[in-house]
């Protein structure tokens, strides 16, 4: 046997620090939020138009609602995608760095508008579910989320395509250009 586990645990010693550390230098400003989240929310709210007007010329009953929650959206996952992306681009090259970016903002956004859809969804319920705490609240809170979601996925991300996937390229593209611990090769 050799020597005991570190704090209990089977990782060597200093695999947190460096964690910690890397996370440390993944944290985005409070500038970089402040002025990219907003950005980011203009940019898929804008890609929700185009796609629905190219769709049906933007005539939907729920326009306004849509473009809200799609900017609403990317404004709530810029933070988290920024620093999930940060955190796997760091020290790596550029095309890890990209494809980091690229699967931060898109897991991140889709995510966050689904959860926001999922919200406004469970609002919508509300009136004809049980009283909250009860068995019968959990299933229908969880069924009726469950199937928010699902029905996000099916309807709404197409309102990404083909303009946010061109967002999603050119700002996983700047976000990686900007890193500087990235290694050209």
């Amino acid at each position: 046997m050799s020597g005991p586990d570190h704090a209990g645990t089977n990782e060597p010693p200093g695999l947190t620090q460096k964690a910690v550390r890397r996370l440390c230098a993944a944290l985005p400003s409070l500038r970089e939020i402040l002025l990219g989240a907003p950005l980011w929310g203009v940019m898929m709210a804008i890609s929700a138009l185009a796609a629905l007007y190219l769709r049906n010329g933007a005539e939907t009953y729920h326009l306004r609602s849509i473009l809200v929650l799609f900017f609403c959206g990317g404004v709530v996952s810029w933070p988290c995608a920024l620093l999930l992306g940060r955190f796997g681009a760091i020290g790596r090259g550029r095309e890890t760095g990209f494809a980091a970016f690229f699967l931060c903002l898109t897991v991140c956004t889709i995510a966050a508008t689904a959860f926001l859809f999922a919200l406004e969804y469970r609002v919508f319920y509300t009136r004809w579910h049980a009283p909250f705490g009860t068995r019968i609240w959990v299933y229908q809170f969880s069924f009726t989320s469950v199937s928010a979601i699902y029905q996000f996925v099916v309807m709404g991300i197409r309102l990404y395509l083909p303009f946010g996937f061109a967002a999603l390229a050119l700002a996983s593209l700047w976000l990686t250009c900007r890193m500087p611990n990235t290694k050209s090769r």
